[in-house]
């Protein structure tokens, strides 16, 4: 009898679990916001623009989600290194940041179809010679957030890190000596020398890999109807051309297709 009574509360344990998970979404709706945690820092995805006004194309994503599920949107602006903390401990509900999926990640949370795909490129100084594509970062310092998963890609490419969080000081070290080389996306950097025309000629940029699906949004596992309306906010995003247009606004180019 007793191992019946357990097993029964273990059931009702999980059933709990799963509800619980699954509420998140009406807890959203009946709060009136979402509450999307975004850097705000990394130009053109989340960023500033001149009246110090939150902008950017991750920015818009975010809002477009919301409006979908009917509610206003809150942003948290929290440095990379913090934000899947701020995740974890439920101060925000999604992450809108440009995730890329991995497999590590993916043991805690569940992502989103792709939004964006993009490809990845190596910035060296212009007179370094000794770098001219991935086989040759083995040994170098990269630039990189150590927590990121283009972090994580320099050092699987056998670079050692110089960890740096945010891109305008990645390049900065480039320039300064203090690293070799610092990796990012082709059109986050091509962003980087529209705003610094001044850094054009001192550097170049090295395209490493194929267009591959970069953006994703991710969520504690246990929240499948946020996950499915977030799939469903960008899917009609897709289809309507919205996500698009939001690219081309942002990049010049549309990065929302393969």
């Amino acid at each position: 009898a007793s191992s019946i009574i357990l097993s029964i509360a273990l059931i009702l344990t999980a059933a709990a679990a799963v509800a619980e998970g699954n509420d998140s979404l009406n807890e959203i709706k009946t709060r009136g916001y979402l509450i999307v945690g975004t850097e705000g820092t990394w130009s053109p995805y989340t960023y500033h623009d001149e009246e110090e006004k939150l902008v950017g194309f991750d920015v818009e994503v975010a809002k477009l989600i919301a409006d979908y599920i009917g509610v206003d949107v809150q942003y948290s602006e929290t440095v990379w290194s913090s934000i899947f903390g701020s995740l974890d401990a439920g101060q925000i509900d999604l992450v809108v940041n440009e995730v890329s999926y991995t497999e590590e990640r993916a043991v805690k949370y569940d992502f989103s179809i792709p939004y964006t795909f993009t490809q990845r490129a190596i910035l060296v100084k212009a007179d370094n010679d000794a770098i001219n594509g991935l086989g040759d970062i083995a040994g170098k310092i990269a630039s990189n957030d150590p927590t990121s998963s283009i972090g994580q890609f320099a050092l699987d490419n056998g670079a050692e890190l110089d960890p740096v969080g945010e891109m305008a000081q990645s390049i900065s070290e480039v320039l300064n000596g203090r690293a070799d080389v610092t990796i990012n996306t082709t059109v986050a950097f091509a962003d980087y020398l529209k705003q610094h025309p001044e850094s054009e000629a001192l550097v170049k940029i090295i395209v490493v890999t194929d267009p591959a699906p970069t953006g994703h949004v991710p969520v504690l596992k246990g929240n499948e109807q946020l996950l499915n309306a977030v799939n469903e906010a960008l899917k009609k995003a897709q289809e309507d051309g919205t996500l698009s247009e939001l690219a081309l606004k942002y990049f010049g180019i549309d990065i929302t297709k393969e």
